[in-house]
């Protein structure tokens, strides 16, 4: 079976982790840090911002796969997948601008990121019961 809807957006956030180590690795290479942030709060903020996508995305992903495996329409999925990349560039564009602070854009991010992965909890509690 194949799952091309959520193969898109597990792409499409794989993209996101590239452009997101990349900032990491650019900064790391420009003050000669190889581990660590050694006090650079660019860095630090930048590893956050990457962390905070790798934190969130695997368990978002799984559960959108989960998802498409147990019949939920592709409408459905590519609404849930639209709202999560959206969620997750808003929350890395808030906390970048932010700096760690408070920003709408953070503040929606990951209120998004959970609405989504409530909703896809949601979506498949209600597959488990109707098989049941």
């Amino acid at each position: 079976m194949p799952l091309a809807v959520s193969g898109l957006y597990v792409s499409l956030t794989a993209l996101l982790v590239i452009v997101l180590t990349y900032r990491v690795i650019k900064l790391r290479r420009a003050h000669k840090i190889g581990i660590g942030s050694a006090g650079n709060e660019a860095l630090t903020l930048a590893q956050r911002v990457h962390a905070n996508l790798l934190e969130n995305a695997p368990i978002v992903l799984l559960l959108l796969v989960v998802a498409e495996m147990n019949g939920t329409s592709a409408l459905l999925l590519h609404l849930f997948g639209t709202v999560w990349i959206i969620a997750r560039l808003l929350h890395a564009i808030g906390l970048t601008q932010g700096q760690g602070g408070y920003h709408l854009g953070r503040f929606w991010g990951m209120l998004l990121t959970w609405a989504v992965m409530i909703a896809l909890v949601v979506v498949n509690l209600l597959a488990f019961a109707s098989s049941l």
